[in-house]
């Protein structure tokens, strides 16, 4: 991954666990869907977890990927492949800019260091998913690719309502609240009789 040296204990066992999440299958999935995407201008990566981080890395490829998703504007203005670190996590951060303007939830984001560094690809793949999920969402015509690679994001459904029907709305008394359909006050008593009790004997 990054020139980094091998990790032990907690850190270890804590890595281990986010590298279970990397789905093979979804990897597959994403490099055809980028391809298709953007062109085969974009190369194509070794298979396995570090092809995939090495081919992402640098950020170019996914700025590309979210270009190639807007019709008439450029998200990300300059995209230009460097060999110097901080250039590669710069790309990668205009890329995470560019998602989120373009409607990728925060909370669906993965962090810079997650894919310059091979920290967390599974949380990458992620990012992708949802970015893909709102491309076919969208049909707006920029979307490549078998559009049953992702599933379409639940969408609003507003209803306006005029003022007479949100009137005739406070009048009813939900079912949650009960109903006193037949109800009488037949056999109660007045208020501070005391009860009677008979004895039989």
């Amino acid at each position: 991954m990054a020139n980094k040296g091998p990790s032990y204990g907690l850190s270890r066992e804590v890595q281990s666990k986010i590298d279970k999440k990397y789905d093979p299958e979804l990897e597959d999935r994403l490099v055809q869907w980028i391809i298709a995407q953007c062109g085969d201008s974009v190369g194509k990566p070794q298979p396995g977890k570090q092809g995939f981080q090495q081919w992402l890395k640098d950020g170019c490829v996914l700025c590309e990927l979210i270009n190639s998703l807007c019709k008439d504007t450029k998200l990300v203005k300059k995209i230009q492949s460097s060999a110097m670190a901080f250039k590669q996590m710069e790309q990668i951060s205009q890329f995470l800019g560019a998602a989120e303007r373009y409607g990728v939830t925060k909370s669906d984001m993965f962090q810079t260091v997650d894919l310059w560094e091979g920290k967390d690809l599974a949380a990458v793949q992620m990012t992708l998913m949802s970015l893909g999920s709102l491309a076919v969402t969208k049909s707006d015509g920029c979307y490549r690719g078998d559009p049953s690679w992702f599933h379409k994001k639940s969408q609003e459904n507003r209803r306006d309502f005029s003022e007479e029907q949100l009137k005739e709305g406070q009048s009813v008394i939900g079912l949650q609240m009960g109903t006193n359909k037949g109800a009488s006050q037949a056999g109660m008593t007045g208020y501070g009789r005391p009860r009677q009790i008979l004895n039989n004997q």
